[in-house]
């Protein structure tokens, strides 16, 4: 019985966070600590860090329903961000370093509405990446998530770059390069399940789930708890898991 009651309480719980969730495209309640400053777009949410002069993580609900919609065209269109006034990052700073503008939050992602495409070119959604990185293995990472939101529904991420506090800089800026990205998923559609990706920042042919990892790394490695206000019982079942298989 009391195993009974047990699985009454998740599933339970798990209506609730769903419920939560579902209500907006980027709840309070999975916002990570440790960014200079919050910006609320409106098909995501980002840290930015003025240290770092890009965001430190992005967040957002990948769902079937958008990813169905009819899709707005790529608009290649990367401006300043409009409300980073101090030191803002522009397109032409990444001009001729060998790096690509890499989306944090993915501009095939954000193709259900013209806003949130044009958000996600703005350069507080961009990383340093080589294209090794951003046209290979992150790509493939991306692609990969995007068919589990078409099979589950809606996807919570969390994606930013890694820093190891020896980093070059891009060109003459001095906007350090990430060595890493991590990429963080929650499906809260029974079976509730987690998984976590830290991908080089370079080229590799390694398979995607080469460089799946749990949450508790990810968390690890760069100081934040992403999902404080879980049940704490299910949070820390979670953020151990990394079964590929599983989704």
């Amino acid at each position: 019985m009391k195993k009974y009651i047990r699985t009454a309480i998740l599933l339970l719980l798990v209506f609730l966070m769903w419920s939560s969730l579902a209500a907006s495209d980027h709840p309070h309640y999975t916002f990570p600590a440790g960014a200079d400053l919050l910006l609320e777009r409106e098909g995501f949410a980002l840290g930015y860090s003025y240290k770092h002069r890009q965001a430190v993580w992005v967040c957002y609900v990948l769902t079937r329903e958008n990813l169905l919609k009819e899709q707005v065209k790529r608009l290649n269109k990367f401006q300043s961000d409009p409300e980073i006034t101090y030191d803002p990052v522009r397109p032409e700073d990444y001009r001729k370093t060998g790096y690509d503008r890499g989306h944090l939050a993915p501009a095939a992602d954000m193709t259900y509405t013209f806003n949130t495409m044009l958000q996600s070119f703005f350069m507080s959604n961009i990383s340093p990446q080589l294209p090794g990185c951003n046209r290979g293995i992150w790509k493939r990472i991306e692609n990969q998530v995007r068919k589990w939101a078409l099979k589950e529904g809606s996807l919570y991420i969390i994606t930013g770059p890694i820093f190891n506090g020896g980093e070059k800089t891009l060109g003459q800026t001095d906007i350090p390069i990430p060595t890493a990205f991590y990429k963080v998923i929650l499906d809260l559609t029974p079976p509730v399940k987690m998984v976590a990706f830290i991908a080089p920042n370079y080229g590799t042919k390694k398979r995607v789930h080469s460089f799946v990892t749990t949450v508790d790394e990810v968390e690890k490695i760069t100081g934040f708890d992403f999902f404080s206000d879980l049940d704490d019982t299910l949070e820390v079942r979670l953020e151990k898991e990394s079964d590929f298989s599983a989704w």
